[in-house]
């Protein structure tokens, strides 16, 4: 396979093919398991009279005429799989889509079903909670839930609801398991802005310190999280809708509008509408098995990186490209990272939000500077047709009609949003690490120059709480790599350790050289502190991490992409590795009916994927000392 781009920068090129050549085993394999479904469709002739009528039984009755015709005259009918909760700000919108697609297939002369619902866990209201510890696996139960709505073999195709961190990727995995079906993304949009994230991160320092308490506090934090819609600040939600744009999986611009709006609902209609046009009985048959391919999954990482986006996409991505039958590596992502400027300023690697960036310009933006450069695949397949350029328009509303217009010709703010001739940054902001502790990933972007190289002594703590205990009875305030361990997915289910950002940030303040080394997570919200995260293999494994003991120097340099234990080799190799008792972690809240998860799971350069099957396991590993 090659890109008829002919203006393909030569790295981005040549990361691709080396993909393709090290897919081509298992990708082949997975576009011959595609098209033997796409064989047989879907179709609902296939279904005994008994099976076809429990599925219909319910429906409307002019949507139960037209599911019981066979082919040829049997119309579209689409699967509704969605993450619709009350509770959850970014999710709450959904529940106002369904009727709207169903009326909006109806126009287009097809059916839509409510498949299923898949479940919605926020890592906000986790985050530093023990049920943080599911967080990571909910995406692998989110991939399930939807193959269980999927497995009635009633559809042609399928509208995917759905925004935040691990929902996202989990509806593609799912999506790409059942890759004959097309599929769009339809997403919820971001809440109106609130407090300035740089003055919300002030208060949280502040409470950090006990200058000031819980009430403003909280009051401060609800003025941020104060409505419908995708928090604000640059994490991964936002992150997965930036994927979803510009890996050609949403309707073009429909990543960063309102909800609540009549763009929003237009947008909605039109994303059931064009589903119809590519469905298995369409005029545009598009399987999202196909449509995701390797340049695809470039695309996606470009973006990832142009953007500063969430590190957690280091994981999900590599997920996301093996339900695909694709093999990626952060080797890739860094060398991609090496050649892509960061056109982007957004919290938390600037003030800015995804409104603000969005006023600037947006995704359509971003899209147009990428393709005139080189640097994304611009002959890819995408839900809305052939090209990637149908991505540099914004959709608008003429009167009643949608329609789409060319993005600003020039950046509305460039404190926000750059074109590749001035960007923030020549680089993407993300590098692997390597060294005698592993291989990780670290987001530098948000990292002073300064503050990118640090050789200090290791404070080891197996829990986050027991850092923060010592910095809160003044034990830390001196030189010091964090190392926090037993936090990878067979040990806990990998949670975000963005709690510790705060004293470590606090603490860099007083002037003292602070990092972190861990096989936990910190995504979208690291921050100012170097830190090196994914520690890949982790300590449960039985990695390197679990030989450090306090008081050896680490040296961590974002600039070289090093990490290591300053320790003799000959000591180091001979050192034994350290196991604690992880039962603490296998219950309450859930935590025990997870255990086949953390036995079966794969690091997290293999994705952090739990199914278990040789085919969604990767070949890349840790091979011992690295240079």
């Amino acid at each position: 396979m090659t890109s008829s781009a002919s203006r393909l920068h030569p790295v981005i090129d040549a990361v691709t093919q080396r993909i393709v050549a090290r897919s081509q085993p298992r990708r082949s394999a997975y576009l011959q398991r595609v098209r033997a479904a796409r064989g047989t469709k879907v179709q609902r002739s296939q279904l005994s009279c008994t099976n076809l009528a429990h599925a219909i039984a319910a429906a409307p009755d002019t949507a139960k005429i037209w599911l019981q015709q066979t082919a040829p005259q049997s119309r579209p009918n689409l699967a509704i799989v969605s993450a619709y909760n009350d509770m959850l700000s970014a999710h709450q919108p959904l529940g106002a889509f369904p009727p709207w697609i169903k009326e909006a297939a109806l126009a287009a002369g097809a059916t839509a079903q409510f498949a299923g619902g898949v479940p919605a866990m926020c890592d906000g209201v986790t985050q530093g909670q023990a049920g943080m510890e599911l967080s990571l696996f909910s995406r692998d139960v989110i991939a399930m839930a939807a193959a269980v709505a999927l497995s009635h073999q009633m559809f042609d195709a399928a509208l995917y609801l759905g925004v935040c961190d691990k929902i996202v990727p989990g509806l593609l995995i799912a999506a790409l398991t059942f890759g004959h079906l097309p599929g769009i993304f339809v997403p919820a949009g971001p809440m109106t802005s609130g407090m300035a994230n740089d003055e919300k991160a002030r208060i949280r320092a502040l409470y950090t310190e006990g200058k000031v308490g819980r009430e403003q506090l909280l009051a401060a934090e609800m003025q941020s999280y104060h409505g419908p819609g995708t928090c604000t600040f640059y994490g991964t939600a936002n992150s997965n809708q930036m994927l979803m744009e510009i890996m050609g999986l949403h309707l073009p611009g429909a990543a960063f509008v309102h909800p609540g709006t009549p763009l929003r609902e237009a947008l909605t209609r039109a994303a059931a509408t064009r589903a119809v046009a590519i469905s298995a009985e369409g005029p545009e048959y598009t399987p999202v098995g196909e449509l995701v391919d390797e340049r695809t999954i470039v695309n996606g990482i470009v973006g990832l990186l142009c953007t500063g986006g969430s590190t957690n996409h280091t994981i999900h991505l590599v997920a996301i490209a093996r339900a695909a039958g694709i093999d990626i590596d952060w080797t890739d992502f860094d060398d991609i990272s090496k050649v892509v400027p960061t056109l982007t300023r957004l919290y938390p690697n600037g003030a800015a939000d995804v409104n603000q960036f969005q006023a600037a310009g947006g995704m359509a933006f971003v899209i147009r500077e990428l393709l005139a450069a080189g640097l994304v695949h611009a002959d890819v397949q995408t839900v809305a047709g052939p090209g990637l350029a149908r991505y540099t328009r914004q959709p608008v509303l003429d009167g009643a009609e949608l329609v789409w217009r060319d993005a600003a010709a020039e950046s509305l703010d460039l404190d926000i949003l750059r074109p590749l001739s001035a960007p923030f940054a020549p680089d993407g902001g993300l590098k692997l690490l390597r060294g005698n502790l592993g291989r990780g990933i670290i987001k530098i972007s948000a990292v002073k120059p300064e503050h990118r190289v640090v050789s200090a002594p290791a404070v080891v703590f197996d829990d986050q709480d027991d850092l923060l205990a010592a910095f809160k009875r003044g034990e830390l305030d001196r030189d010091f790599i964090a190392v926090i361990r037993f936090q990878g997915p067979a040990a806990n289910g990998m949670p975000e350790l963005h709690k510790l950002m705060p004293a470590l940030g606090v603490l860099q303040d007083r002037g003292f050289k602070v990092g972190l080394v861990t096989d936990g997570r910190m995504s979208g919200a690291s921050g100012k502190v170097p830190s090196a995260i994914h520690m890949t293999p982790e300590a449960a494994h039985g990695g390197p991490l679990a030989k450090v003991r306090d008081g050896d120097r680490i040296v961590l340099d974002g600039n070289t992409g090093q990490v290591n234990a300053d320790v003799p080799a000959e000591e180091w190799q001979s050192r034994p590795v350290q196991r604690i008792d992880l039962r603490r972690h296998q219950y309450g809240v859930g935590r025990e009916l997870f255990g086949a998860f953390r036995q079966h799971v794969g690091g997290a350069e293999q994705g952090a994927m739990s199914f278990g099957h040789p085919d969604w396991m990767g070949s890349t590993a840790w091979t011992g000392d690295e240079p």
